[in-house]
């Protein structure tokens, strides 16, 4: 069983939004020095590196290796799309429990704002792969990449429990009520419901407003054993539990769709880590689309099943809220960075360094979700504020 002896000690992430002339390794790079002289440490006390880049750049570990000059004991490149962010705290921790690495570099970087103006060389990339060659059964018929496929699982909860749009409107107008509090955030105006409503139609019953938005951006965190970030600058941020779940059969397979592998992740994550759903003072959800905050807010036990539209909208994510959520305004208003800014904010409030206007009171537990890899991997972190 893991021991707790692992803790995120520093955490930032690169200027974000629109960032001309970017590229994922160079955000990348400019996250990593951030992180970790935020730690109070030298690029060379790092001797570990788990890491993502953009979906079709390879060896991304080694590339930032030689951008910052380090050699590694442990490094990779992880593959889980949006789960891969707090995978690789995971294995950080494991790596280090394990006597493999000493300190480790996590991270991911996109530049997904700067691509898109290059979107016929990015088509014929994806065209390459076997999976994506598979989209000649999607586009055709008018299913249209990521939108489609979790527009869904949201029909299907709404068949299933009465969800209704006004449901999804409120997580969208809480997170960007977050996010007008975050200087970096993409989104800084407020959002009523009848902005929300009135939303560009994307795929129903989604509109702009319930998707993630394109960003220029990375994040990144240092984790080293607890006994050496006691004589760290910052307050130890525990990775005192984590877990996972794959439903590799598929999203449209049983019940995916609606019961996603959060819920096991989840359940993996509170018995490692020895608390319970009342016991998390914040979530950082991953949060692509505005149906999976609902789903996750259900499958992490803060609601009953079938629920969660009315729990959110009696204003449970708010930062007074029975659960805070997203508090820098999630990749729905502060920036989609595959969930990396997720984990960099829950540290964030778990060291308790914001002003009271964004500070989570007394919060000690946080948990951080990742969800990708077409749907169906899901990875979980429960941190404790040392």
């Amino acid at each position: 069983m893991y021991q707790r002896s692992a803790a995120i000690v520093g955490a930032a992430h690169s200027e974000l939004g629109e960032v001309p002339g970017s590229t994922g390794l160079g955000l990348m790079a400019d996250a990593a020095v951030a992180a970790v002289a935020d730690a109070g440490l030298k690029p060379s006390d790092i001797d570990g590196v788990v890491v993502r880049g953009p979906d079709d750049e390879y060896a991304f570990q080694q590339q930032l290796g030689e951008r910052l000059g380090l050699n590694a004991a442990f490094s990779t490149s992880l593959d889980n799309g949006g789960a891969s962010q707090t995978l690789a705290v995971i294995l950080a921790s494991l790596a280090i429990e394990a006597g493999l690495a000493t300190t480790v570099l996590c991270g991911y970087g996109r530049n997904s704002w700067t691509r898109t103006r290059q979107a016929g060389s990015r088509r014929a990339r994806m065209n390459q792969s076997t999976h994506n060659r598979a989209r000649e059964w999607r586009d055709s018929f008018g299913y249209f990449g990521e939108p489609a496929t979790h527009a869904l699982g949201a029909q299907r909860h709404m068949a299933m429990y009465g969800t209704t749009k006004e449901h999804l409107g409120h997580v969208a107008i809480s997170v960007r009520e977050h996010a007008t509090r975050n200087p970096h955030a993409q989104m800084q105006t407020p959002l009523t419901m009848e902005e929300y409503l009135a939303g560009r139609p994307v795929t129903d019953p989604f509109g702009v407003y319930d998707c993630s938005l394109r960003t220029d951006a990375a994040g990144a965190v240092v984790v080293t054993s607890l006994d050496r970030a006691r004589d760290l600058p910052h307050t130890p941020v525990v990775v005192r539990g984590f877990g996972s779940h794959n439903n590799l059969q598929g999203w449209t397979v049983d019940d995916h769709m609606v019961t996603t592998a959060a819920k096991q992740s989840g359940e993996r994550a509170y018995r490692i880590a020895d608390v319970t759903p009342a016991d998390i003072d914040t979530a950082q959800l991953y949060d692509c689309f505005t149906y999976m905050v609902l789903a996750q807010i259900e499958d992490y036990g803060f609601c009953e099943k079938g629920d969660g539209g009315e729990f959110i909208a009696g204003g449970a994510l708010a930062l007074d809220g029975a659960i805070p959520t997203n508090t820098s305004g999630g990749q729905l208003s502060e920036g989609h960075v595959e969930g990396m800014l997720q984990v960099v904010e829950g540290v964030r409030q778990l060291r308790h360094e914001y002003p009271e206007e964004r500070q989570v009171p007394d919060a000690r537990l946080a948990l951080v979700s990742g969800h990708g890899g077409n749907t169906v991997c899901h990875t979980t972190l429960i941190l404790e504020r040392g």
